[in-house]
């Protein structure tokens, strides 16, 4: 058995393990789930996702190389996908959605953010290297949606109203409220069947997971643009969002300041993208492969290292600011 098959096997089992632990312990356990606890999993789940890592340092030929470029695709998709989480809260807050039908939303929105991205990644993968130009263009993208991001107002791309897909579910199929059925998308009443509004909220998250899987792939295909890599620390970084969603949730106000490091890594990747049309910069990259991961890592920390400290000297005042 070749090493690369080898990793694809290891890759296969921890999806299955992470994936079951993720529905059937977390999602359907009775008692509501804390932040201490949610951040617990995502610990867990993180080291998995680390460990995979160690996994192709130690096993792959190219481990050392493959390894860096792993981490920092998975740093950086992470960083994204803790974004996408942000935007659903605000979805939920803004709809209404009851606490106790969430966690079915979240757990069926990232199951379609894993289908999305792994399509769009081998569409993507495909396109690149028929047309290599592409790669610049990409790069434009990255800068342009890091630019988009930092003026943007908060929760301008949230509101339901403006969502095409609900515009045109709420005006051509019937929807009808289950009460208290809270966690149904359709629900069958005399004889015919209807939408709840939750499939409603479930369109909107939809639609979002186009555009951030959208965006994802030109992100993570500035740092590789081998398969392995790609595939690999996309569905890692997706995987066991659910439980960070709990602990979001909680501690949300804590993090004023990621949208700007995910920002900053955006333009760092974009602006990489098109500094490597001039060769002696590609090949500087190629020599030093640890570097997207350093400067990803750098940028993550001094994000959330600069939130956490906003939030201790500010937090109190905010908080009474609110009573």
């Amino acid at each position: 058995m070749s090493p690369l098959t080898l990793l694809w096997l290891i890759f296969g089992m921890s999806v299955a393990v992470v994936s079951a632990l993720d529905l059937f312990v977390l999602t359907h356990r009775h008692s509501p789930v804390g932040v201490a606890s949610a951040l617990r999993w995502t610990g867990l789940w993180v080291a998995v996702a680390l460990g995979f890592g160690g996994a192709v340092y130690a096993l792959h030929p190219q481990g050392h190389e493959l390894a860096m470029l792993y981490i920092a695709g998975y740093l950086t998709e992470y960083s994204l996908s803790v974004d996408n989480l942000f935007v659903f809260i605000l979805i939920f807050s803004l709809m209404g959605v009851h606490p106790d039908a969430q966690p079915k939303l979240i757990k069926l929105g990232i199951y379609l953010s894993i289908i999305l991205r792994v399509l769009f990644i081998l569409f993507g993968i495909a396109l690149v290297q028929q047309f290599h130009w592409l790669l610049y263009l990409f790069g434009l993208l990255l800068i342009w949606t890091a630019c988009k991001m930092l003026t943007s107002a908060e929760g301008k791309h949230t509101k339901p109203e403006h969502n095409l897909f609900y515009r045109l579910a709420s005006k051509f199929l019937p929807i009808r409220d289950c009460g208290d059925q809270s966690r149904r998308l359709t629900i069958r009443y005399e004889g015919r069947w209807f939408v709840t509004p939750l499939f409603l909220v479930f369109l909107v998250i939809g639609s979002t997971d186009i555009l951030f899987a959208l965006d994802s792939i030109p992100a993570i295909m500035g740092i590789s643009q081998d398969p392995f890599v790609v595939l690999t620390s996309n569905v890692f970084a997706v995987l066991g969002l659910n439980s960070l969603f709990f602990a979001l949730r909680g501690i949300m106000g804590m993090f004023k300041f990621l949208k700007h490091g995910v920002s900053a890594i955006l333009l760092f990747i974009g602006a990489k993208m098109i500094a490597g049309a001039y060769p002696p910069v590609e090949e500087w990259f190629k020599e030093h492969s640890f570097f997207p991961l350093l400067a990803i890592g750098l940028i993550l920390g001094a994000s959330i290292a600069l939130s956490i400290w906003h939030h201790h000297l500010n937090g109190p005042s905010e908080r009474n600011s609110h009573l």
